[in-house]
């Protein structure tokens, strides 16, 4: 069996540090004895540490972004409780999260309900499932949100917006009007977004490119939040079929 020389190992370890490939410089040194000692072809030692090496960057690119899309921890789509909103569709969600034809489309996903309804916890689900970005920056910052596939405005109607922040959310909006996607939740249909954008032709002009290319999910029920404090308050109490029955009259 060769062995490197020792020149050659340590040129070796300056290249790959100055190329960025740690994953190779890593893993380099073994793999290249077990080809040496398996025969392998030059190709396919080549070959693996490339593999591991896009492997390797893939993960630490999937990392970096969940990191910087700051998502609430616990947020996902199985904990998410379906049943406690019928009127939406699990198979339709299901698909949005597994899919990313709407991303590459540049298409919105928008979801109206009111406070507590989990329109917050939705949002952050499928933001972790397509591994997205949930921010909200100023006009410097637009041309490197761009990069995302997918940008979260999480409780758009709670954000108080002097005439600045709302002229550089129109043209957050606008600039990612068909080339990448948003999924904005809000608690306020869109005939109250005028106290959002207090401009009238601005309120209009968002909401027409919001709603092209959009798949709406209503999620109209009362607040879990809530409804789990009033469950919380009331304690287990008796079952009814236990109840005490008072005679009329």
């Amino acid at each position: 069996m060769k062995t490197t020389d020792p020149g050659d190992a340590a040129r070796i370890e300056l290249l790959l540090a100055e190329l960025r490939l740690p994953t190779i410089k890593q893993l380099w040194a073994a793999l290249a004895v077990e080809a040496d000692k398996e025969g392998w072809p030059a190709a396919r030692l080549l070959a693996a540490l490339l593999d591991h090496e896009t492997a390797a960057r893939g993960r630490r690119r999937i990392e970096r972004h969940l990191a910087e899309a700051r998502l609430p921890p616990g947020k996902t789509l199985d904990s998410f409780e379906f049943e406690a909103v019928p009127m939406l569709s699990k198979a339709q969600v299901m698909a949005l999260a597994a899919g990313d034809a709407w991303l590459n489309n540049g298409a919105n996903l928008l979801l109206f309900g009111p406070p507590g309804s989990g329109k917050s916890h939705l949002a952050a689900a499928l933001g972790l499932a397509n591994t997205a970005r949930r921010d909200l920056a100023l006009e410097a910052a637009i041309a490197k949100l761009d990069k995302y596939d997918l940008l979260i405005l999480d409780d758009l109607a709670y954000l108080t917006k002097d005439q600045a922040e709302t002229s550089v959310l129109f043209e957050l909006i606008a600039a990612r009007y068909e080339r990448r996607s948003l999924l904005i939740t809000a608690n306020q249909p869109f005939g109250d977004w005028g106290k959002i954008f207090p401009d009238p032709a601005m309120t209009v002009a968002v909401v027409d490119r919001l709603v092209h290319h959009a798949t709406i999910l209503e999620m109209n029920v009362e607040s879990y939040r809530r409804r789990a404090a009033l469950e919380r308050k009331r304690g287990p109490g008796r079952p009814p079929i236990h109840a005490t029955v008072k005679a009329a009259g």
